[in-house]
């Protein structure tokens, strides 16, 4: 007779401890879907006519239009840029191609509102052509202005996921259809592109929602989107019920785009299915008039990307009269903005933490729910998302309408699925028999998860909060709609001072948002250094 010694494939697999988190992960859910109830209920006051009126009225029609045109373009705007640098990187011996991926990834620390402030001073009789050069350039404004601003901020997360895609790409599939008599185009075409989309379609996702969710470009270049007509709406309280509509509808188009992707990407494979081993990885050997166009092509993307804000924030620091005296009202921008950001990051990792332990030690279709219900917030646009807690606060939680407290923990929901995603991987990475061994030695599933479990991802954790903080520190939509009165972080008093013109007083306060944003791309950087 056999002893069999059984062992519990978690280490807190106990029904109290599963209750625990469970409950913890449907508190979080509610509240990610709750004030979106109250969106809906708030927008549901309107009467059929009324609502049919809304929606048919040529403006929203228009809103629609420009919408998409706006995505469009700054999708192949950024494409056009992120694909040519993603095969120079990948595919060619481009002498420098390490500095030329360093530099593709740093435009993310220059936010889209930032990028619309630096092509507004650049334009202009007192701007920084005609000031440094003598030439006089018409003010960017509209489409063009908002999707240069928006392409050029979010061109690097197409080119991360491209560069990642051509990596995993097998060669031999190239190689044996140039064999077969193929021509470059057509193994461009009908190889290399196909099995480029998955990680295509990943970027085009990412910067489709963010662009539809934009507010801070798109204002300053005067250009009527949804969002931008959701604010003046509910802001100058002309009609609320049709700012709700509007978010309703702007909520639903981006919930499209995520529903869209997923469609494209089933029954998808892109493997091969052959025997034998992959070719080993091959540069293209570049001739010297070549390379001299790589460097170009490259050279106008950072310029454009980096240099140009960096030369026209420099311009207008250099001629402000008193740099010092406006640096106690720059501390206290900072001050303010660190008081949400942080809050939000530590409440975000908590909240990620047992929506983790769910997704990973407890798989079911409850946590399974859970862990997609953490993922709304970030998949819908924050100023609708914002102004769900907006009506959320008026009328079923009034205590909570313009608190320091509400600001932060919207901002902790809007980001929960970027502290998620770090935590949830270093779950996944810790040694069950560690805890295991811990459970065996009498300690409770609680005490397991913070001796032994909470430590082991620790990094993951630190991950979680450094993106959540870092996003927060330059968040402008949310920041605008649910702030305290007399609350102005750094984004709110840019954007403000942009908007009024103020281009001089408004650089300290977007260098200060560039400085923290590039603890970002120095996070992205470290992690693709390891990966």
């Amino acid at each position: 007779m056999s002893l069999t010694t059984v062992i519990s494939p978690a280490p807190w697999r106990l029904p109290r401890a599963r209750v625990i988190f469970s409950a913890l992960g449907l508190l979080i859910g509610g509240l990610m879907v709750l004030p979106l109830i109250w969106l809906v209920m708030r927008a549901a006051q309107a009467d059929m006519a009324q609502v049919i009126g809304m929606l048919t009225r040529p403006r929203t029609l228009q809103l629609l239009i420009n919408t998409g045109l706006l995505v469009v373009s700054t999708l192949a705007l950024a494409t056009a840029m992120a694909l040519p640098l993603a095969w120079l990187v990948s595919r060619t011996d481009l002498p420098g191609r390490r500095l030329i991926n360093v530099l593709a990834v740093i435009p993310l620390a220059v936010p889209g509102y930032v990028m619309a402030y630096a092509l507004i001073g650049l334009s202009g009789n007192f701007g920084f052509m005609n000031q440094v050069f003598g030439v006089t350039i018409p003010r960017l404004q509209g489409l063009p202005g908002a999707t240069i601003a928006l392409a050029l901020y979010t061109f690097p997360y197409i080119y991360l996921n491209l560069r990642a895609a051509f990596a995993g790409l097998d060669q031999s599939l190239e190689e044996a259809a140039r064999a077969l008599g193929a021509t470059p185009r057509e193994v461009f075409f009908r190889v290399t592109l196909p099995h480029l989309m998955p990680g295509l379609m990943a970027g085009w996702l990412v910067v489709g929602l963010y662009v539809i969710g934009d507010f801070g470009a798109v204002a300053l270049m005067r250009f009527e989107v949804f969002s931008y007509a959701i604010y003046i709406q509910y802001s100058a309280a002309f009609d609320r019920v049709y700012a709700a509509w509007l978010a309703l509808m702007l909520i639903v188009i981006a919930l499209s785009v995520v529903w869209w992707e997923s469609r494209l990407r089933e029954g998808a494979h892109f493997a091969r299915t052959g025997s034998g081993a992959g070719a080993a990885r091959r540069q293209l050997a570049l001739p010297r008039a070549g390379q001299a166009l790589g460097w170009a092509f490259a050279a106008l993307v950072v310029l454009a990307s980096i240099g140009l804000p960096i030369a026209v924030l420099s311009f207008w620091m250099v001629r402000l009269d008193d740099l010092p005296g406006v640096l106690p009202e720059l501390f206290r921008a900072f001050s303010q903005s660190l008081s949400v950001a942080a809050p939000a990051a530590l409440l975000a990792a908590a909240m990620a933490l047992p929506v983790a332990v769910l997704a990973v030690r407890y798989p079911s279709p409850l946590s399974t729910l859970i862990n997609r219900l953490a993922f709304v917030g970030y998949a819908i646009p924050a100023l609708a998302f914002a102004l769900a807690f907006v009506f959320f606060s008026l009328h079923g939680a009034r205590f909570l309408y313009q608190t320091h407290l509400l600001l932060v923990t919207v901002y902790a929901l809007s980001f929960l699925a970027l502290a998620l995603g770090p935590i949830r991987s270093a779950l996944y990475q810790a040694r069950p028999s560690v805890e295991e061994s811990a459970r065996a030695l009498g300690h409770g599933p609680l005490s397991v998860f913070a001796r032994v479990t909470l430590p082991t991802i620790r990094p993951g954790v630190i991950a979680g909060m450094v993106l959540v903080f870092v996003i927060a520190m330059k968040e402008l939509p949310i920041a605008f709609l649910l702030a305290p009165t007399g609350f102005r972080p750094l984004a709110i008093t840019m954007f403000s001072r942009t908007s009024e013109g103020m281009l001089m007083e408004a650089a300290p306060y977007a260098a200060a948002i560039m400085a923290f944003s590039a603890l970002f791309v120095g996070f992205v950087l470290r992690h693709d250094k390891k990966s």
